[in-house]
């Protein structure tokens, strides 16, 4: 049972991500972004 409220969590967060993000060109930035987010956490 708790392995189904996680993956309806998981996907109720990646449809909000992508509606925030309504084009390609919306969801390479947000990639981007995190990317780059990334790399100053590793540094």
């Amino acid at each position: 049972m708790l392995r189904i409220g996680k993956l309806m969590l998981t996907v109720l967060v990646c449809l909000c991500a992508l509606s925030a993000c309504n084009t390609i060109e919306g969801v390479g930035k947000d990639v981007k972004k995190a990317g780059e987010a990334i790399e100053r956490a590793g540094k």
